[in-house]
């Protein structure tokens, strides 16, 4: 899979987190900027769906509890925060949705701070490896 095939949507999608982020300013809660971000996906003919529920299992049974996407749109996730700094954690959370769901790009985007923060990332089924992407969608190796 070649993750640079996505750069037009995600352009899109950055595109209408800035139009929200300078609309509504940062720091509100994050459920604001969900619902504030899939109006304007969808003003800008992008189909997306809030809130999507993923069923998790324990050997064959299928459990009570289940992760819950902030937003996906096609083959993209995108997971919202509005912290004063993004962490290990947020990304970990992503990466789980990624390797549950096998879509191959998640975007990371942080409302919480004066400027928009945004991270993209590519996941491989075959190696189950989630890896940073520029903006121009290729990898980035540290």
């Amino acid at each position: 899979m070649d993750p640079r095939q996505y750069k037009d949507i995600v352009f899109k999608i950055i595109g209408a987190a800035m139009e929200v982020h300078r609309e509504l300013s940062w720091g509100l809660l994050e459920p604001i900027y969900n619902e504030a971000l899939h109006l304007e996906l969808l003003d800008n003919g992008i189909d997306n769906e809030r809130e999507v529920s993923i069923p998790c299992f324990y050997k064959h049974h299928q459990l009570e509890k289940h992760y819950q996407m902030d937003l996906v749109a096609g083959d993209v996730i995108i997971e919202l925060k509005s912290v004063s700094e993004l962490n290990s954690s947020h990304r970990y959370q992503l990466f789980n949705y990624l390797r549950l769901t096998k879509k191959p790009i998640g975007l990371l985007i942080n409302f919480g701070q004066a400027s928009l923060q945004g991270e993209r990332y590519a996941y491989d089924k075959e190696t189950n490896v989630c890896t940073l992407l520029d903006k121009n969608m290729n990898p980035v190796f540290s």
